[in-house]
């Protein structure tokens, strides 16, 4: 009997594979047309928590995986099509089971049922924020004039939250690269919502912009450090600014707590450590310590103090905040200024450095000679200076963005 050939059988089972990045379409709906409109449809950045490392799915010509949520209370649409699978061609070759994938991730209650899903949509009319009011704000759209927006916070106790947030959740998986569920039963744990008010015949609507959950950690004796652990503002609301409005509005609201320490945040990305910087300066300017007559004196107790007293941020951030104030404040034309700024901002990002040297010290006296030199080739002081100079120019630049963002705002 004459054996396939392996090849032509391999590129043949390849046609089944299909990139889930792209096989799956996410819509925040909020009138029916939008359910065929591809224009409202999004796409994940990562999927690998569902559907392993290579973000593939195999088994399926043509797949798109449906999940589709009614703009405000996230009542869900969840479809899977495909114009072949591999079973019908192939015998004894199993498709994953992509259906059961995400029934793993998305709480019980959706609808497979276009129709049923556009019924649903006339309940919008009766979703309300949760929670408490804590601020206002409005956004200009060129296509739809002034939006406005309000920021929420929410209790685990609120009627219909905890479903809502079980719907909510599931966007992590999407869009943070390590994002877990969390226990929302444990009452440590606060809840700050995003909406946007529309109107829809006569009627004013809200609908889900986006979110941070914040932990409160005890702090010896009387205290409470909040912690942001994850913050999300959905793609399609990405870029206008939703972001950094809230971190505000949740510092704003922290600051008020005398109990509160100070604010955090858990394994913070790139990105998060920038709107940070951003909201901090934006806090913090106004502060007598942070005056610009002050700033080139260096960084100073006084501002340390004022910074934890006033806006309950922490030493580290405030030493960043008075850096990017500071790099405002001077004239980077004048060589002997930009050259203090310089080593101003090198002698902080020289501490790991100088921890490695110490490290080294203590190395000389308990590692053989050829132990030594395999660690010393890894502190070579030609390549300290020269990663030295690049973490300066990397931090500049940051730094450059949020005084051109601030300006922008001014």
């Amino acid at each position: 009997m004459e054996l396939p050939d392996v090849n032509t059988m391999e590129k043949k089972l390849a046609e089944y594979k299909c990139d889930t990045n792209e096989a799956i379409s996410l819509k925040l709906v909020r009138f029916p047309e939008d359910v065929d409109d591809d224009s409202t449809t999004f796409h994940p950045e990562y999927s690998h928590q569902v559907f392993g490392d290579d973000e593939v799915a195999f088994g399926y010509k043509g797949l798109q995986i449906q999940l589709f949520y009614a703009a405000g209370n996230l009542s869900t649409l969840f479809k899977v099509k495909y114009t072949s699978k591999v079973t019908e061609t192939f015998d004894c070759v199993e498709a994953d089971d992509v259906e059961g994938k995400i029934r793993e991730i998305i709480p019980a209650g959706f609808t497979c049922n276009t129709d049923d899903f556009i019924s649903l949509l006339e309940k919008e009319a009766n979703f309300k924020p949760f929670g408490t009011l804590l601020h206002t704000y409005t956004v200009h759209s060129e296509e739809a004039g002034e939006l406005t927006y309000q920021i929420h916070k929410a209790e685990v106790t609120c009627p219909g939250f905890r479903e809502y947030h079980e719907r909510l959740q599931t966007f992590l998986m999407w869009f943070i690269e390590t994002a877990s569920f969390i226990d929302a039963d444990d009452d440590r744990w606060d809840f700050f919502l995003v909406f946007e008010k529309y109107n829809k015949d006569g009627e004013t609507l809200y609908a889900t912009v986006g979110y941070m959950t914040v932990y409160n950690y005890y702090v010896y004796p009387d205290k409470t450090r909040p912690r942001v652990s994850q913050m999300l503002i959905l793609p399609p609301f990405q870029g206008e600014g939703h972001g950094a409005q809230l971190l505000e509005a949740v510092h704003r609201f922290y600051c008020s707590l005398p109990k509160v320490q100070d604010i955090t945040a858990e394994d913070p990305s790139e990105n998060y450590v920038k709107l940070r910087d951003y909201v901090l300066v934006k806090l913090c300017q106004g502060l007598p310590s942070f005056a610009v007559d002050k700033l080139h004196l260096g960084f100073s107790a006084d501002m340390i103090k004022e910074a934890q007293d006033k806006l309950k941020i922490n030493k580290k951030h405030a030493r960043r905040v008075y850096e990017i104030l500071r790099l405002r404040a001077t004239d980077m034309s004048d060589e002997d200024k930009a050259r203090e700024y310089r080593l101003e901002v090198k002698k902080r990002l020289f501490g790991p450095y100088r921890k490695n040297q110490r490290e080294l010290a203590k190395m000389r006296k308990c590692l053989r000679p050829e132990e030594l030199v395999s660690h010393m080739s890894q502190m070579d002081t030609q390549t300290q200076h020269e990663e030295l100079e690049k973490s300066y120019q990397d931090v500049v630049e940051d730094y450059r963005r949020i005084i051109e963002r601030l300006a922008s705002q001014a």
